[in-house]
């Protein structure tokens, strides 16, 4: 199997500061891949790279062979969810539009062939059933699956998220998640999936890329989520508890910020 994502020697840095030096990483179809660590530690700028609008500073990005460039038609790209505007016109369906023809100028004609697509992409997601509502009128996780449903328009080989689950319930969480899962297996996608929270995703994530300090390990969450791992990358101790299958970490570094609750006793917010 030839993987769809390579890294070799990669190395990225912002002035004096290194967010990571020589990974060497490949990334297979129908892998789903996590990206974890502490905010600032480069998460969604390796995502950045991959999408061709980050350069590295040394090393070489691949994509299906190929280096990485802008616009690639092999990647689809869920964004971190940001609620639209109530009073904002775009339907439904006309987001998820953007996503089958939005790379060609002026409006959109609707043509059969494309609102086959749209339909078939609603339907995939489970928002049929609001498809001419406003999207300024939709929840959070609403929104989100329709933007799922965008990044799928082009039947991507990489699909990467760049911690869409911010901000969402856990019940829309479970439910985006396993959307996106069912992607991976479904269509031999890769998932990169950037996130602060493991546990919605931690019976689907086949590897993960833990960052930090300007270190990193991979391997599998098993291999990577341990109190002697976590206590190295960050230089000091950090324990990791097991229950109830959800991962706690306890004791992140002074600093260290999460979106949620108290770092220093946290289901799973590992970054």
């Amino acid at each position: 199997m030839k993987p769809v994502v390579s890294l070799r020697g990669a190395t990225l840095k912002f002035g004096k500061r290194t967010l990571w030096e020589d990974l060497d990483l490949d990334i297979n179809p129908g892998e789903f891949f996590a990206v974890l660590g502490p905010n600032g530690s480069g998460k969604t700028t390796f995502l950045k790279v991959l999408l061709g609008l980050q350069d590295l500073h040394s090393g070489t990005a691949t994509l299906g062979g190929r280096p990485v460039e802008r616009g690639s038609k092999l990647i689809g790209y869920i964004p971190q969810q940001k609620s639209f505007e109530p009073d904002t016109p775009l339907r439904a369906r006309d987001l998820v539009g953007l996503g089958v023809d939005g790379h060609r100028w002026g409006l959109r004609l609707g043509g059969a062939k494309a609102n086959r697509r749209i339909d078939e992409l609603l339907d995939l997601v489970g928002a049929a059933d609001y498809a001419k509502v406003p999207v300024g009128q939709l929840s959070g996780g609403e929104q989100q699956r329709l933007r799922v449903a965008q990044s799928l328009a082009s039947d991507p080989r990489v699909l990467l998220c760049d911690e869409p689950l911010l901000s969402l319930d856990l019940q829309h969480q479970q439910a985006v998640s396993a959307l996106i899962n069912e992607q991976c297996r479904s269509q031999d996608s890769a998932v990169v999936f950037v996130t602060h929270e493991i546990n919605p995703i931690i019976d689907y994530v086949d590897r993960v890329l833990y960052l930090a300090g300007g270190r990193f390990r991979v391997g599998k969450p098993e291999e990577v989520m341990t109190t002697e791992v976590l206590s190295g990358l960050y230089g000091s101790r950090v324990e990791v508890i097991r229950a109830n299958g959800r991962m706690i970490v306890v004791g992140l570094p002074e600093g260290v910020t999460h979106h949620h609750e108290d770092a220093h006793a946290v289901a799973g917010e590992v970054g």
